[in-house]
């Protein structure tokens, strides 16, 4: 297996968060849209009477109604296309978690199959957790450094070749 090949649940992973943040922008998004709707909407329900001073008006002044309702029209297109969206965000999220489990699971098989319990410790840490080497080596102790941990996961890598 390459470094690569064993790179990519770190990358799935990581694609998962940047769309779940996508995701949670859009619900923030659509949340903010519905309120405003809501909002347009009761304003257009109970419209200001008019004025009987006998000035003349602004032609705008008596189309605040018509432009309301047509703002009203446009935001609902617009929560409707942001839905889409977030639907096809979430189902987005949910191929790639799939992905992303067997992409896991063939990684542990790999691992499984190395040859000592140190470099099993070493790639489980690195490449299933995704961990840094400077973490890979605090946690396996035992006098290793983030070199030491660096330098048999890519002699092993080399050798296997």
């Amino acid at each position: 297996m390459t470094l690569k090949e064993l790179s990519q649940l770190y990358y799935l992973n990581r694609e998962i968060e940047m769309n779940q943040e996508r995701l949670a922008k859009l619900d923030y998004e659509i949340k903010a849209d519905e309120e405003q709707l809501q909002y347009l909407e009761l304003k257009a329900a109970s419209p200001s009477s008019p004025s009987y001073d006998g000035m003349p008006k602004s032609p705008s002044y008596e189309n605040r109604l018509e432009s309301t309702v047509a703002r009203i029209i446009e935001l609902q297109e617009h929560i409707k296309r942001k839905k889409a969206l977030r639907s096809d965000c979430a189902m987005m999220i949910q191929a790639k978690q799939i992905l992303c489990l067997a992409e896991r699971n063939k990684l542990e098989r790999y691992i499984a199959d190395l040859p000592t319990p140190l470099l099993r410790m070493i790639f489980t840490y690195r490449f299933v957790n995704g961990l840094t080497l400077d973490q890979v080596s605090e946690c396996i102790g035992v006098k290793t450094t983030p070199d030491s941990v660096k330098k048999m996961c890519y002699r092993y890598l080399s050798n296997e070749k």
